[in-house]
């Protein structure tokens, strides 16, 4: 039987994660050292590592565990469904995506020591480098701090000439959202221009992104932190803010809205698309196959591990039309047999999964046709269950070796997305701009995607076409909280969650280590 554990090893080496993987079969509860912020030698803090090693510290938000996990399983965009004796793995899915996860959960704690970490080698050179090194620096400490606020509500500094002997101090998430806006306003200027040589590096529209970003949830996390689930107040000058920096990305001649979605994220995403504005490149210690065969069939080229799937209702909020749900890419499907987007239904692909082979239906292990299907259960489920995804198709020429040569740059911005944050800070009582509404917004985008323009756009209609746009790129569960639709019920979990899962807890063991943290409220 084929299962994850086999494809670990390459999964770590490619992407250079440095968070602990998990097996669908044997899981590591380890828990690591919480002052991972701290210097870890007598006499100080460490030399400061070079510029590009702290960039190595994104690619520990790549790879379908941990932090990416805590994004997107605790939504409706995506599950782990328990397939016989695959994938149980003591629960680590379920209990994300039902909601009922607690303080000890392995991924919380791997991904709060991970991120821990990240900042505090991004404050090693953000306070002691100059010029634009410091700018890079201070951007993506800005990043990781945006990215612990929003998971889990506080945020670590230790600065970098603190004693060996001194504890992390601890920011508020109405602190930390405060810091994260002050060190991006602080850098724009010193920052390069977006152009395609600067799009794997902090640049100014990347900075602005992320700035939006900050301004569009500050209502998020300026709440009382007893009622983090809302409901929030939006203030109109912050939504003006997030106007006026999407404008401000929108001036860069360099970036448009892509014409074709799937140029965005398919194995050439690097050269065709117009709207990435800040990514990771494959050449940088990443890989994406990970994003293909966490669902894809043990049968199908390359062979998966046959895990996750995304919600019929979600799959079924899109049109038929949409390229977003699936497309079919010249060179690709018709050597592949599979579309850009959702797998559902009878799966094609080359005999004795060889490209290069005629395109055949394909079987299950039992020598049933590999349909997948709608239905599907987190905890009894076949290997044909659940719907699959494909959003980032890779090159046709690597997959004969597992499509780890494939080129496909992560994407963590895009301009759209930038464009809908516009168009929500305008239904959120932001003024209007360059003859610009919230609908001529979303429909700029809709019309490249095959479908039809709406007549008008409302919060509920925004959300919902956020959700088209932007899926699997990690900010679904974001959107949910902000619009505070996070708790509702969803397929598999039939049941209003508490309030308090809009924030994770704060690990056992690191409350225990530092006192300055404070256990979120509702654990």
């Amino acid at each position: 039987m084929k299962k994850l554990n086999l494809n670990k090893s390459k999964i770590l080496l490619a992407a250079s994660v440095i968070l602990l993987g998990v097996s669908c079969t044997k899981l590591d509860t380890t828990i690591k050292d919480p002052l991972s912020i701290a210097p870890q030698a007598v006499g100080g803090a460490p030399t400061p590592p070079s510029l590009s090693k702290v960039y190595e510290q994104l690619n520990q938000l790549l790879g379908q565990g941990n932090s990416y996990a805590m994004q997107t399983h605790t939504t409706d965009e995506i599950l782990g469904p328990t397939r016989g004796t695959d994938w149980d793995d003591f629960g680590t899915w379920r209990k994300l995506h039902q909601h009922t996860w607690d303080a000890s959960h392995n991924q919380i704690n791997d991904t709060w020591n991970g991120l821990n970490g990240a900042l505090f080698q991004t404050t090693l050179v953000a306070e002691t480098a100059t010029g634009q090194t410091q700018a890079e620096a201070k951007f993506l400490r800005a990043y990781f701090s945006y990215i612990v606020c929003d998971l889990f509500g506080q945020v670590q500094h230790r600065p970098a000439t603190a004693a060996v002997n001194d504890l992390p101090q601890v920011f508020t998430r109405s602190q930390a959202i405060d810091f994260v806006i002050s060190e991006l306003e602080s850098v724009i200027a010193t920052l390069p221009a977006y152009t395609s040589a600067t799009r794997n590096m902090a640049n100014k529209e990347a900075a602005r992104f992320l700035l939006a970003k900050a301004y569009l949830n500050k209502a998020v996390y300026k709440q009382d932190p007893s009622k983090p689930a809302g409901p929030y107040a939006f203030d109109a000058a912050d939504m003006n803010k997030v106007i006026s920096l999407v404008d401000q990305i929108s001036a860069n001649p360099a970036l448009s809205i892509s014409t074709n979605y799937w140029d965005n994220f398919k194995w050439d995403n690097g050269a065709k698309s117009t709207e990435n504005i800040f990514v990771r490149q494959n050449s940088q210690g990443i890989n994406v196959v990970w994003a293909t065969c966490m669902g894809n069939h043990y049968n199908q080229a390359p062979s998966g591990w046959n895990g996750f799937t995304t919600l019929s209702d979600f799959y079924n909020s899109f049109d038929d039309a949409d390229v977003r749900k699936a497309a079919t890419i010249p060179g690709y499907t018709d050597i592949v047999g599979v579309k850009a987007g959702f797998q559902v239904g009878q799966i094609q692909g080359p005999k004795d999964q060889h490209i290069g082979n005629a395109l055949v239906n394909l079987k299950d292990r039992s020598g049933n046709p590999l349909i997948f299907t709608p239905d599907v259960s987190l905890f009894f489920s076949t290997e044909t269950k659940g719907i699959r995804t494909n959003k980032y198709p890779l090159d046709p020429a690597s997959i004969n070796d597992g499509g780890w040569g494939s080129s496909n740059e992560y994407v963590f911005f895009r301009l759209s997305d930038a464009k809908l944050m516009k168009a929500e800070a305008i239904l959120r009582g932001g003024s209007a701009t360059l003859s610009e509404t919230a609908v001529s917004l979303v429909n700029s985008i809709r019309t490249k995607r095959g479908v039809t323009a709406l007549a008008s756009v409302n919060l509920t209609a925004m959300l919902a076409e956020r959700g088209r746009e932007l899926y699997l790129e990690t900010w679904r569960r974001n959107d949910l909280i902000r619009f505070g639709k996070f708790n509702e019920p969803v397929g598999e979990r039939p049941t209003v969650s508490d309030g308090s899962r809009v924030v994770f807890p704060i690990p056992l063991i690191s409350l225990s280590s530092n006192p300055n943290l404070k256990q979120n409220a509702g654990y």
